[in-house]
């Protein structure tokens, strides 16, 4: 049993935390999550990393880049569970269910292609290059998807309010943050090293000269 000191602590910070879950905010705050998630996924993949090669350089700009694309998860997801919950209003088993098919049928899809491309474009990459990167990667990325998610997400339409979905979602992420952070960059080798100040220096490759050709 919590002294009463301490259940007063924990109803005093439930109502300071109440307005982060209403209204306009709530966007802010699924907004948000999904950036700081994404980017702590790639933090904890990266670390792996360096446990496994010492000699591993921790790349900041990798990090960052998986921040910018969380963000942009956030409005998507926020906006697609608003019509979800609309559409297939209440918790019987036969709605939830109808939920789950639809977020694993439209909603994954989706979302993986949009993490590929928006990560190649923040990383100076093209729209198409992106997209081939996507189909490329599309059926592990799926496969995997449908052994996470559509146990979480029956928690999460089943028990959860409309206002948490986001958060939920980003919390039980956290793995399947850097299961995405290890399989964009598994196959990427980058030769850069970084300063003290943190700012990626990329080693690009010289092309070798053409021989000239002798004289007759």
């Amino acid at each position: 049993m919590l002294p009463r000191a301490g259940k007063e602590f924990l109803v005093r910070i439930r109502i300071n935390m109440r307005p982060i879950f209403q209204g306009r905010y709530l966007l802010l705050t699924n907004t948000l999550s999904g950036g700081v998630m994404l980017a702590i996924g790639d933090y904890l993949q990266q670390t792996r990393e360096i446990y496994k090669e010492p000699k591993r350089v921790r790349e900041w700009r990798r990090t960052r880049n998986m921040f910018l694309v969380g963000l942009s998860f956030g409005p998507i997801l926020h906006y697609w569970y608003i019509w979800l919950d609309k559409v297939f209003a209440g918790r019987t088993i036969k709605t939830v269910v109808k939920k789950v098919l639809m977020d694993q049928l439209i909603a994954s899809p989706i979302i993986g292609m949009w993490f590929f491309v928006g990560m190649g474009l923040v990383q100076g990459h093209t729209l198409s290059e992106g997209l081939r990167e996507y189909k490329r990667m599309f059926w592990q990325f799926y496969k995997a998807d449908w052994c996470v998610w559509p146990a979480a997400q029956m928690i999460n339409f089943y028990y959860l309010s409309p206002k948490y979905r986001i958060l939920y979602i980003n919390c039980v992420t956290l793995g399947w943050d850097v299961y995405l952070s290890h399989l964009k960059h598994k196959n990427s080798h980058p030769d850069a090293a970084t300063n003290s100040s943190g700012i990626d220096v990329q080693q690009e490759a010289i092309p070798s000269a053409k021989p000239l050709k002798e004289k007759d």
